[in-house]
């Protein structure tokens, strides 16, 4: 690969987020306004997505259990996309698309938070996995890209649609993990204050 190439996808993603930055600011804090107000009150966050999208939904549960960047008390969040004997048993059984629906029947109650993840916002059983929620008068947050397909048709005015202004996968994920971090730090800051030291 020639470095006009490389040096062209760093060009296209510092761009975007220069573009995202202005444009998402709004709804990550909104996103992490809802996060904080469920987590205060004894809720919890369930995160859906396939391939790239469940590594982030990994990362982002591993970071609220574990730490993002200081020291705290765990909180509960939970990546649907980890377990599998689930995954495949509920393949198996019911369809594919049914892999996140089940597991947010079977764990989400009112008030927790459905980290919805889709690139396009097309996928089937992220989308099932969001009507399951809104069912269980969950709240979604819907991280896409483009024009946020089925997934932001689906939500309410209580939900949040983070959706990256792009039609390139590699760059909305890209920025989808930067919102990820993001998340995370609002978390910490609107849970614990300040700064890490």
């Amino acid at each position: 690969m020639n470095s006009e190439r490389i040096m062209g996808h760093f060009q296209e993603s510092a761009e975007l987020n220069a573009q995202a930055s202005a444009l998402l600011c709004g709804p990550v804090s909104n996103a992490v306004a809802l996060m904080f107000t469920a987590l205060s009150n004894g809720n919890r966050i369930l995160a859906c997505g396939n391939g790239g999208s469940a590594a982030d939904c990994q990362r982002f549960a591993s970071k609220l259990i574990g730490r993002f960047e200081r020291e705290r008390l765990p909180l509960p969040a939970m990546a649907l996309t980890s377990d599998s004997s689930t995954l495949s048993g509920v393949g198996n059984d019911f369809g594919f698309n049914s892999i996140f629906s089940k597991q947010v029947q079977a764990f989400g109650q009112p008030g927790d938070i459905l980290l919805a993840i889709s690139s396009s916002g097309n996928a089937s059983n992220v989308v099932e996995a969001a009507e399951a929620g809104l069912e269980r008068e969950m709240r979604v947050i819907a991280l896409t890209g483009g024009d946020g397909g089925v997934l932001a048709q689906l939500l309410t005015e209580a939900d949040v649609h983070i959706c990256v202004p792009h039609d390139r996968v590699a760059r909305i994920q890209e920025i989808h993990l930067l919102v990820i971090h993001c998340l995370c730090d609002g978390i910490d800051v609107a849970l614990f204050g300040g700064d890490p030291e």
